[in-house]
């Protein structure tokens, strides 16, 4: 089996402490280490406990994390404090973002840029996780009655922040963080990599069955093949509180790709659940995963910052390594585990290749 290249970022074991971080020296091997993580809920802390303290995603010693909010977040983070202090975990350190941000103050020097400049010097990398619909006024779009916005003060910081590692179309003047720490790592997952893309200057699809299937109901795009299937779509109906709230479909590597070896024929079967795609490539992105029919970028890299990768798929989900753990997909379906219905390359190997490698980065 050809092994996945470069992915980027290492992750974290994660932690508690809320107090801000002080600027500190680069350092050596044997000094602590950053890696930002963004939006450090409960959720996200147990995932990525779960993929480190189960061999999925390694690291070295002498790592820490800094999970960084929004105050206006609507999530109450309150919660991630308490969990870190029960659970004991002491090497996620809390750093919430005061400054308020609007649509036309994100791509250029802002009350945040400070902020957002300590922290870049203090990491090695940063982590975008999942989330909600962006505003489309963050990429100059009106707004879609299918776009749903419930946290849009976590976009503008993180869009705003993106912006100031990577620069975009906005302003070709303005000078990314990145151009003093080129091999500096960023991951974007599902939200993240379409954050990553808006940032830079690109633009999305606001619902991709309406717009690129022309379905108008949950009927019709069941009728689609599963591989142009992005969520499930049987939760719409709302009979089955215990449905899996991913689907599954293939993705093919481009012969761009710089993220892995795997043959032509081998499509790996992914974890899936969003109803927006890239539309318009952002300042310096290529994509090098597509949907199998091509209209759905999986996955991108940079020209010019070769660890910096965002993918549209969900690689995190724990259950996709749990051996005995059955998925329901679908009403009336015979569950049964990821790794039994996807084994070897098409599914669990590649998703364990992928993060080793991601851990090999550092």
């Amino acid at each position: 089996m050809k092994k996945i290249t470069t992915l980027l970022i290492a992750l974290i074991v994660l932690t508690a402490c809320s107090q801000p971080v002080k600027d500190k020296q680069p350092d050596d091997s044997s000094q602590q280490r950053y890696i930002v993580l963004m939006n450090p809920t409960v959720n996200n802390i147990k995932t990525f406990k779960y993929l480190t303290e189960n061999g999925i995603f390694t690291l070295p010693a002498h790592y820490k994390a800094i999970g960084v909010y929004h105050t206006k977040q609507a999530y109450n983070f309150q919660q991630t404090a308490d969990f870190l202090r029960n659970e004991g975990i002491l090497n996620v350190e809390l750093q919430p973002i005061t400054e308020v941000l609007n649509p036309s103050q994100l791509y250029q020097h802002n009350s945040c840029t400070e902020q957002f400049t300590s922290l870049f010097k203090q990491s090695e990398g940063i982590i975008f996780f999942g989330g909600p619909d962006m505003p489309p006024a963050t990429y100059n779009e009106p707004t879609n009655l299918l776009t749903v916005i419930t946290d849009a003060h976590r976009h503008y910081m993180e869009l705003s922040f993106l912006f100031h590692l990577l620069g975009g179309y906005q302003d070709s003047t303005f000078a990314p963080l990145l151009e003093q720490k080129k091999e500096y790592r960023i991951l974007g997952i599902c939200l993240g990599m379409q954050s990553m893309n808006v940032a830079t200057g690109g633009t999305m699809v606001q619902d991709i069955p309406t717009e690129l299937y022309q379905c108008q109901t949950a009927e019709d795009v069941l009728q689609l093949p599963a591989d142009n299937q992005h969520r499930n779509y049987f939760t719409n109906f709302g009979v089955d509180g215990d449905l899996s709230w991913g689907s599954f479909h293939r993705i093919r590597f481009t012969k761009e790709s710089n993220l892995n070896d795997l043959q032509s024929d081998e499509t790996p079967m992914v974890w899936s659940s969003h109803h927006q795609a890239i539309e318009r490539m952002g300042k310096g992105f290529i994509p090098v995963a597509t949907s199998m029919d091509g209209k759905i970028v999986e996955a991108v890299t940079h020209t010019e910052y070769p660890n910096v990768v965002g993918v549209q798929f969900h690689p995190e989900v724990p259950d996709i390594y749990k051996p005995n753990v059955p998925i329901h997909a679908m009403p009336n379906s015979t569950d049964s585990s990821y790794a039994h219905r996807f084994p070897n390359i098409q599914g669990v190997d590649f998703h364990n290749t992928f993060w080793k490698r991601i851990g090999g980065m550092y």
